[in-house]
């Protein structure tokens, strides 16, 4: 740099400086390095913006024309201006200190000799202080003293004038730095003038965009604002494209589900501003669009459930899969679709009976053609109690009935536990095909009626739960008429099972097993059952009934065939001649004994209202009678109330493990007749 350079060139040893440049004869070069105070840069006024540059007092910037030449004003002036009449020539003054130049040739100007000054005094002034003196006055003092000082003041102004001879190359190199630092100073002063006029048009486009954003934000808090009063009303009537396009053609899932909730939901909403007395013109706007969506929706709808319907048709199709895993689990469809078009949920209410209707009629008629290949006990008329066989043994032990399996019409047995069992699954068709062994009545009935009960239950749940936006009396109507033939049919079978049995037993068990269904069905809460439950009942009935009377018949013909005979024909139901008569019981008692065990055993639990008080009561009282017939055939009265007490104890030991208000009733009368018969031994 220039400054180095300059700040290299100092002042040779030997040549201090003097102590005083005020007293040097050599003219001053005014300095480019120093701040000026005086004057400033054309064209530029300091800011007091932080980015202003600090101020620079160089005149290195100046024009050429501007500039102070070499030398100072003073000095023009005295060379220009003739000096007065009164005052001494300064020059002359001057050489009287120093004395004259000498004359130098042309040829030697180049190098003068500083040793041939002239009239040089022999004594410089050697001190350098005027004392507040002009020259003139110190003209005029006394100079004698002062010689070594002005000896002293004329070697410096030489060596001064040399060294600037010498250093003149370099000066003016340092004079052409100075122009080019000027010009490289003039471009920065020009940039920084750009960028100073640049700051000045961002900082006008930052106070515009502070304005634009104050205005922004005002915008935003009203808009907020708005939007707080506004976005509940909107959001009630608005869908999102991404709901019209599930609800088009999106799959029905539940994720659809949740469309279609969403649907629903905003449907109402619309409904209820449009029906308000103020009209909306977003309403007026969105009404047709989404009545658009509900007809795709119920378009879709309705294809669904009928291939879900459809489905139920075929003859390996198990309904209660498809009715949890297809229906129900899309129970809110038929919700739908009833809401926004009641007469196509109508229809498909009523393709559902139809179809399911088909299905159980069909279902359970293969079922009952199944149970009809099952072995039953033939018990008819000839199972009574006073029916007296031929191929029955003689004397007092019951025989047994040829041909066919070994079955005992009077013992109710191991019968009572499908009455008392928790097991209440009911035979498969496929099991009860290839059953091979033999069964009474009351196993076919059973499992025919526990499949029904159980379907019927499961039925009647599901139309309550997916068929939810009807009343119950319609469901309940439309659950009758999907059962109706299914129940004709179980009633069928019913009757055909007891039509032509004599089986009192299985008959009363049947009652026995209709009755608790009907418990079940209460505790199920179905009771639209209650109907079939009914009528099964009214065919049990009257069945056990007459074959009660049929026994009764048959006691009362036994009697009579004891009448009608002779002494030998009635003594032969005792089993031979008078002098062979024993006081043991007879066999029918054994056989009423067990039938009346097996009455009160199953009626346990039975009520005052029941047919079996009064048909027990008709029985006991015919095979009392049947039993003093007989006993007024033994000759010795001692005999005879030996026979009664036997037969009679026989009944009691049998009843005695029979609980209920029927049985104690029964117990206590055998009780009081054995107790009347013992007291007369």
């Amino acid at each position: 740099m220039w400054l180095d350079r300059f700040s290299g060139h100092s002042t040779p040893a030997g040549s201090p400086p003097p102590q005083n440049r005020s007293l040097s004869p050599a003219p001053r070069r005014p300095s480019h390095l120093t701040p000026s105070t005086l004057s400033q840069r054309p064209g530029y006024s300091p800011r007091s913006s932080s980015l202003s540059l600090p101020y620079n007092g160089s005149t290195s910037s100046l024009s050429t024309a501007t500039r102070v030449p070499n030398g100072s004003a003073l000095k023009h002036s005295i060379t220009n201006t003739p000096p007065p009449s009164d005052v001494p020539d300064p020059l002359k003054v001057l050489a009287g200190f120093i004395g004259t130049p000498p004359k130098v040739s042309k040829a030697n100007e180049s190098k003068p000799d500083k040793t041939g000054w002239t009239d040089r005094p022999t004594e410089l002034w050697n001190g350098n202080d005027f004392e507040g003196q002009s020259l003139e006055e110190l003209a005029k003092l006394d100079t004698s003293g002062d010689l070594d000082q002005q000896v002293e003041e004329r070697r410096y102004s030489t060596r001064s004038i040399d060294e600037y001879g010498k250093e003149k190359t370099k000066f003016e190199d340092l004079h052409r730095s100075i122009l080019a630092c000027d010009e490289v100073l003039r471009s920065v002063e020009t940039y920084l003038t750009s960028f100073q006029t640049d700051l000045g048009v961002v900082s006008a486009e930052i106070e515009t965009l502070q304005s634009r954003s104050t205005s922004l934000n005002t915008k935003l808090e009203n808009r907020k604002t708005v939007e707080k009063l506004l976005g509940p009303a909107v959001e009630d009537i608005s869908i999102a494209p991404a709901v019209v396009k599930k609800i088009s053609d999106g799959p029905i899932d539940e994720q659809w589900l949740k469309a279609l909730e969403e649907l629903e939901k905003r449907s109402q909403a619309v409904e209820t501003k449009a029906q308000a007395q103020r009209k909306f013109k977003a309403v007026e706007d969105i009404k047709p669009l989404l009545e658009n969506l509900i007809n795709r929706a119920t378009e879709r709808i309705r294809d669904f459930l009928v291939a879900q319907i459809k489905a139920l048709r075929s003859p390996s199709t198990n309904a209660q899969i498809i009715q949890q895993q297809a229906f129900i689990k899309h129970k809110d469809l038929y919700v739908f679709i009833a809401r926004h078009s009641p007469k196509l949920a109508d229809d498909l209410l009523q393709a559902y009976i139809n179809t399911m209707r088909w299905y159980y009629l069909n279902h359970f008629t293969r079922y009952g053609k199944a149970l009809e290949k099952l072995k039953i006990h033939i018990i008819d008329k000839n199972d009574t109690l006073g029916q007296d066989d031929a191929g029955r043994r003689e004397g007092n032990i019951m025989p047994l009935k040829l041909g066919g399996p070994h079955h005992d019409a009077f013992n109710l047995g191991r019968r009572i536990d499908l009455v008392k069992t928790s097991n209440q699954t009911a035979l498969t068709a496929y099991v009860a095909e290839e059953d091979k062994s033999t069964h009474y009545l009351e196993v076919p009935f059973r499992n025919f009626n526990l499949a029904l009960i159980d379907n019927a239950s499961s039925e009647y749940a599901f139309l309550t739960e997916f068929f939810s936006p009807h009343s119950f009396h319609q469901v309940s109507r439309k659950f009758v008429e999907i059962f109706e033939p299914t129940f004709a049919l179980g009633q069928s079978l019913t009757k055909q099972l007891i039509d032509n049995t004599a089986d009192c037993l299985g008959v009363l068990l049947c009652v026995r097993l209709n009755q608790h269904l009907a418990f079940e069905l209460q505790r199920r809460k179905v009771p639209t059952v209650d109907s079939y439950i009914n009528g099964t009942n009214m065919l049990l009935w009257p069945r056990f009934q007459v074959i009660m009377d049929m026994h009764c018949q048959s006691i009362r013909r036994a009697i009579a065939s004891i009448s009608g005979r002779s002494g030998g024909s009635a003594l032969s139901l005792m089993g031979g001649d008078s002098s062979r008569q024993s006081a043991a019981p007879h066999f029918l008692t054994q056989k009423f004994g067990q039938f009346l065990q097996g009455i009160l055993a199953l009626s346990s639990e039975a009520g005052d209202d029941e047919p079996v008080s009064s048909s027990l009561g008709r029985l006991v009282s015919d095979f009392e009678a049947f039993l003093a017939k007989l006993g007024k055939s033994f000759g010795e009265a001692k005999k005879r109330e030996r026979f009664l007490f036997n037969n009679y104890s026989l009944i009691l030991t049998i009843i005695s493990d029979t609980d209920g208000k029927l049985a104690e009733e029964q117990k206590a009368h055998f009780e009081k007749l054995t107790f009347a018969h013992r007291d007369e031994r």
